[in-house]
């Protein structure tokens, strides 16, 4: 459980890293927007060095977390209802980080 809610706190950080300056980017926001942008970013990049696996293998585990942070963000954050597809490749993409993450050691 507590791989799974590091990935999760990785992935916000990420998402709230990159959606900051899309808001700027795209929706006119403030540029002040930037700094906690950046703030998020070096977060994602520190979360990641907790991690107790091979860089690689972390990376590959930490996609399906972050493709199903990324739909619930969809739905929470962009009022946007996620399609069955999109549940889905959810599942598919978290089935998929269970096996990498979980393996037998």
């Amino acid at each position: 459980m507590k791989t799974v809610l590091l990935y999760l706190l990785t992935a916000c950080a990420e998402i709230v890293g990159c959606y900051l300056p899309w808001l700027w980017l795209r929706q006119g926001a403030s540029a002040w927007l930037l700094l906690p942008g950046a703030l998020a970013l070096a977060a994602f990049a520190w979360l990641l060095t907790l991690h107790p696996a091979a860089s690689g293998r972390v990376y590959a585990a930490y996609g399906g977390i972050y493709i199903a942070t990324a739909i619930l963000w969809l739905w929470l954050v962009d009022g946007v209802r996620p399609s069955p597809w999109d549940l889905a490749g959810a599942a598919v993409a978290v089935g998929g980080m269970a096996i990498i993450a979980f393996q037998p050691r």
